[in-house]
């Protein structure tokens, strides 16, 4: 048998720059464990499968070359471009995911998805910082001064690092087999360190190093993370507003840079709402043989 898989690079308009997703249209003609083999095969950081649902518009499945995960922003962005192509005017989606129903909204001129994702929650980090700075290859005085390290999720789960610069994010050499033992309290999360841009408010550069379990190593330009981190800096950064919009820029240590803005608002309950806007565009459709 074999599956068709267009590539989608999200957050981004030039092909070969952003986050290629694979966008598989015919979800509903596989198993989970075909999903899960030509997920593996293809090799993204993420494949997602466009299924019935009888909830929303579509359901959208979700998964790295080793595991399911229940919500994927890239693929998200990714998805809803190929599918909205066809129309000749904007389209707003509901869609299923593991992470529930979310709504996204396609825009014809601008060409960009905005993406709902769901209310972020935090979970402190109960271990040693330096360990953390350990594993990423740097120093204890790399990390930012008074901000907390903690695990963070709007879909998935994500460990927030905040550095003083840019320049510590280009030292990084993590060490991901040793997440697992230092992440105790969360061991398959990924982990999300950022730094402000000197000189450009509310531009910040970030990188994405992946679970040991997925499969992957590095995410060149994430959007389930980057909305963690909006609501977090809302909480730690922005804490005197109601809501605050950022610009996040990654992508350039695995040479496929793009770009994305983040909105979060807060909530009665302290679980923020956040959205997630970006572009994407058409690589290639390939085919890939599985039995």
């Amino acid at each position: 048998m074999e599956c068709m898989v267009n590539q989608i690079d999200a957050f981004t308009s030039e092909p070969g720059q952003g986050n290629p997703a694979g966008v598989i249209l015919n979800g509903d003609d596989y198993s989970e464990e075909q999903m899960q083999n030509i997920a593996a095969e293809v090799g993204f950081n993420e494949c997602v499968f466009v299924c019935a649902s009888n909830e929303a518009d579509i359901k959208l499945r979700y998964f790295t070359p080793g595991h399911e995960t229940p919500l994927c922003g890239h693929a998200t962005v990714g998805a809803i471009y190929l599918l909205s192509q066809p129309m000749a005017k904007d389209q707003e989606w509901k869609i299923e995911t593991g992470a529930g129903i979310l709504n996204v909204l396609y825009q014809k001129e601008t060409q960009s998805i905005t993406m709902e994702q769901s209310a972020a929650t935090f979970i402190p980090f109960e271990g040693d910082p330096e360990r953390i700075a350990q594993i990423l290859g740097i120093q204890m005085t790399d990390l930012a001064e008074g901000l907390p390290l903690t695990y963070g999720n709007t879909g998935s789960w994500t460990f927030i690092v905040p550095v003083k610069n840019e320049a510590v994010l280009d030292k990084m050499t993590p060490l991901e087999k040793e997440f697992p033992k230092i992440l105790s309290e969360m061991p398959r999360s990924s982990i999300h360190p950022f730094a402000f841009v000197e000189g450009e408010e509310d531009v910040y550069s970030a990188r994405h190093f992946s679970s040991p379990f997925s499969g992957t190593t590095e995410d060149s330009v994430t959007g389930t993370a980057s909305g963690v981190m909006a609501a977090y800096l809302l909480n730690h950064r922005y804490s005197e507003e109601a809501e605050k919009q950022i610009f996040i820029r990654q992508g350039k240590h695995v040479g496929r840079e793009g770009e994305l803005t983040v909105l979060a608002k807060k909530s009665e309950d302290g679980h923020h709402n956040v959205s997630i806007t970006g572009t994407a565009c058409k690589n290639k459709t390939f085919s890939v043989r599985i039995n």
